[in-house]
């Protein structure tokens, strides 16, 4: 994870701001950074979305492919999550720096998910143990300026429900063998409903107070934060310490409840912003990728 060495003054100064809730860049402990959101940016994908985050910069792409149903989940497609934390993010993922945190991140985001409701699964099915569709979710880190997992959730959330995944017809002859037919209509495809899909809301706690989207002079100055992923009604559906220092119980409960209020309106923020793209349809003006 990238990291910043402050001083103990500059240390003191954040820590002392946080208790009067007024952050060194101006928020209240409970405000996120302005966050740019943009989908469609990539062009060879199902589904793709940028996000940016203070100076966290991350870009998630969806695509859809034909695999088998899994044993024990017969009639269900399913997620596959990876993570690609480029060397020109951050100095520290030179060499083998970024591949432990890439498991980590692919790791707690397959716990997010792994919640029955989060993503309809068995929309995903084309016909029981034979044929599904598989959603691999590349999310690739290109710069970490803090908070990397709120960030890269409303990423993923985003890319998901900009995802079109081709309408199939499944034909069968005389002899019972099928044939699977695939719609080549650009707009006759099935979207994913991401109503109950997660984001995660990271809680530093800081002094006797938490912050939410920690900047990262503010995670140098936190020794432990509470990783939780909240449904846009405000459930909970996964919780994770992270940090070397510890959490009484009643900061637990107190995070919890600050992450329910902050999740729900995170998602109504993001809502807005997806359904605001999506009317603007093909006359958006498109800053790409590269733009």
């Amino acid at each position: 994870m990238a990291s910043v060495v402050l001083s103990e003054a500059e240390k003191l100064y954040i820590v002392h701001g946080v208790q009067e809730d007024l952050r060194v860049d101006g928020r209240g402990c409970e405000d996120y950074r302005c966050a740019e959101v943009e989908t469609d940016v990539v062009s060879n994908t199902s589904g793709s979305a940028r996000v940016k985050l203070g100076h966290t910069d991350i870009l998630v792409g969806v695509k859809a492919e034909m695999g088998t149903p899994k044993l024990e989940k017969p009639d269900e497609g399913y997620l596959e999550f990876f993570v690609d934390c480029s060397a020109n993010a951050t100095p520290e993922f030179e060499g083998r720096g970024g591949e432990e945190l890439g498991t980590e991140i692919a790791n707690t985001l397959y716990r997010v998910f792994s919640s029955e409701t989060s993503v309809d699964l068995k929309s995903l099915c084309i016909n029981p143990r034979e044929h599904c569709w598989v959603l691999y979710v590349d999310v690739l880190l290109l710069e970490c300026g803090g908070n990397l997992f709120d960030a890269i959730s409303i990423a993923v959330k985003a890319a998901l429900f900009n995802t079109r995944i081709p309408k199939v017809r499944v034909l069968e002859d005389e002899e019972g063998s099928k044939e699977i037919e695939l719609s080549d209509d650009p707009y006759d495809c099935i979207r994913l409903n991401v109503d109950d899909v997660p984001c995660i809301v990271t809680l530093s706690k800081i002094g006797y107070r938490h912050v939410v989207d920690a900047t990262l002079q503010e995670e140098a100055c936190c020794l432990a934060s509470l990783l939780i992923s909240v449904t846009s009604k405000g459930a909970l559906t996964s919780m994770k310490k992270v940090g070397k220092g510890s959490l009484d119980p009643e900061s637990i409960f107190e995070m919890m409840e600050t992450g329910k209020r902050v999740g729900k309106s995170l998602h109504v923020a993001l809502q807005k912003i997806l359904d605001e793209e999506e009317s603007l349809g093909t006359s958006r003006q498109k800053v790409g990728f590269l733009g």
